[in-house]
């Protein structure tokens, strides 16, 4: 609709203050706000509603003008409730701008406008859809009153039958209905967000559809702060700040909107309303991001003063600032572990901090967990090259689990392998460092020092996503990545390669005797029990074994030569 039609309807109580040569715009969508800065949330052509709450002063009207016109809006309309008329310094801002400026009578509710705009722009859509668009609308107008991304995915189901979650980018739920059928797997999940990161890294079309099992699903990429959101087919493109960033910048941290149905064959007032519900959960994923600026702020402290030598009295100090924040009521200072990730990618951009401080705060999540309640305990930091995690545990679990309790470096990886391997393909990696828990400030330096220097044996070994603990550094395992290749495949050669041979020739599997023989520690009757064989049987096995390769499993030296070859093999 154009703007002209507004001043054409009396019941919504528009008076025209400045833009009159403006009137032929057309209106694509309603926003109200009292938000000094509304630019994240716009995406052009909207009539931005105002209550001016924003307003303090003469001096505001110029800047909130600035960014709305920045974004590309159809028209500004002011309500006269809150000061009885639109102040001069906003008439002025808005005729400087050349934007539409309407009063809105105190006797007129925004909502009214609202509905009144929607019912127009989706004239052209189907009886229920346009009630679906409409409600919609309304919801992505209405701030944290909206209820979120769960009542936007139970409109979708009660409305659509459309069954629909929000992923994370490492497969775990952050929102679904409430009153559906169990959500996908935790396998299916990470298909979904492999199959997502894959398609974003390497620029194809959204949505992106995937078939697991005999269920066919549609992925649509929810785009966060500083970036345009997706634009439906037909749509005008959309130009301003994030349009040319490298999609690697967010490929790892963007959430993704999965419905469970095929939209290969949908009209375009369907996508269309799909790119509205994902501009909606990106409203909210972007609060939530401002939520963690406290935690970040706090560890980044803590960083800072770690790395230059401050005083241990001056980090403690720090540190229990930061435990009532990431462990409320918990009372006691917790114990800490330190988790460092670094993001490398082929072309050999350093920068990548900020991705890598996003990626760990969604990694330490508990991937079973729902919602985004987990992270409020996160606090990571990030430097040019690498993000750093404080992770605080609790002191009566560490003095009752020991040296294990806290985060395992395996452990975080079980669950994000796949999504993230698929994301990295052929263009990156990821790698990360845990060290020991510490009981207090003057162990966070050589925490620090031992986190990275565990990534840095995880940077060593292959594979897209590698971890590596503390625990693996006072072990061999430390040595085995730093070994040249070349004395590697001749150390490895000279001991197995002859009993390869005999293996393929005679079909004798000595190889995993030999193994099964190490890992039972040389016990004949343990080895024997474990591959099913006569002790006599595995007697003559590992004697060939002997007779082929020239050693003595009965040796020490020897049973460690035959370990270390087969880890490095």
């Amino acid at each position: 609709m154009r703007l002209r039609a507004l001043l054409d309807t009396d019941a919504l109580g528009l008076k025209l203050l400045g833009g009159e040569d403006e009137l032929d715009r057309t209106v694509r969508g309603v926003m109200t706000t009292d938000l000094r800065d509304p630019s994240r949330y716009l995406s052009g052509g909207e009539l931005v509603l105002t209550g001016l709450a924003w307003r303090r002063d003469a001096a505001d009207s110029e800047p909130f003008v600035r960014l709305l016109v920045q974004a590309q809006v159809a028209a500004l309309a002011a309500g006269e409730a809150e000061l009885g008329s639109v102040p001069e310094d906003l008439v002025v801002a808005c005729a400087r701008h050349r934007l539409p400026l309407f009063a809105v009578h105190e006797s007129v509710a925004f909502a009214t406008i609202t509905e009144h705009v929607v019912r127009q722009v989706s004239g052209e859509r189907a009886g229920d859809l346009a009630a679906v668009v409409d409600r919609h609308r309304r919801m992505m107008t209405s701030g944290p009153a909206g209820g979120g991304p769960d009542v936007v995915l139970d409109l979708l189901g009660s409305d659509l039958d459309l069954r629909a979650w929000v992923l994370s980018p490492t497969g775990r739920q952050v929102a679904g209905p409430k009153d559906a059928e169990p959500a996908p797997t935790a396998e299916v999940r990470a298909k979904l967000a492999a199959e997502h990161l894959a398609a974003t890294r390497t620029g194809r079309r959204a949505p992106h559809r995937v078939t697991v099992g005999s269920t066919t699903y549609s992925l649509f990429p929810v785009r966060g702060r500083g970036q345009p959101p997706v634009t439906p087919p037909g749509a005008r493109a959309l130009q301003g700040a994030g349009a040319g960033r490298d999609v690697r910048e967010t490929v790892l941290s963007d959430w993704l909107l999965v419905v469970e149905a095929d939209a290969g064959d949908w009209a375009e007032e369907r996508l269309d309303l799909l790119y509205g519900v994902t501009q909606l959960i990106a409203v909210e994923r972007d609060r939530r991001d401002a939520a963690r600026t406290v935690r970040r702020r706090l560890a980044q402290e803590v960083l800072e003063l770690v790395q230059t030598g401050a005083a241990p009295a001056e980090i403690a100090a720090r540190l229990r600032v930061a435990a009532p924040v990431l462990l409320p009521g918990l009372g006691a200072a917790p114990h800490w572990q330190v988790v460092v990730a670094r993001v490398e990618w082929e072309d050999g951009d350093e920068q990548t901090g900020r991705v890598a401080q996003t990626l760990l705060e969604e990694m330490l999540v508990d991937p079973h967990a729902t919602g985004p309640e987990q992270s409020d305990r996160i606090a990571v930091a990030h430097t040019g090259e690498e993000a750093v995690a404080l992770v605080p545990l609790p002191a009566v679990a560490s003095e009752h689990d020991g040296s294990e309790a806290g985060v395992l470096a395996e452990t975080l990886l079980e669950s994000v392998r796949e999504p993230l391997s698929a994301g990295l393909d052929g263009d990156g990696r990821v790698t990360l460092g845990v060290s020991a828990a510490v009981h207090s400030a003057e162990g966070l330096r050589g925490a620090l020092e031992e986190a990275r220097h565990a990534r840095r044996v995880a940077a060593a070994r292959p594979g897209r996503v590698c971890a590596a603990g503390h625990q693996e550094l006072a072990s061999h395992v430390l040595l085995l990545p730093f070994v040249p290749d070349d004395v590697r495949r001749a150390f490895t050669a000279r001991l197995l390669d002859p009993l390869r041979d005999y293996d393929r020739r005679h079909r004798a599997e000595l190889i995993p005797t030999l193994e099964a023989f190490l890992d039972s520690d040389g016990s004949w009757t343990r080895c024997a029990n474990r591959l099913h064989l006569h002790v006599n049987t595995l007697r003559y096995r590992v004697g060939r074994i002997e007779q082929l390769t020239g050693r003595d499993l009965s040796r020490l030296e020897d049973k460690l030569d035959f370990f270390l070859a087969l880890r490095m093999s």
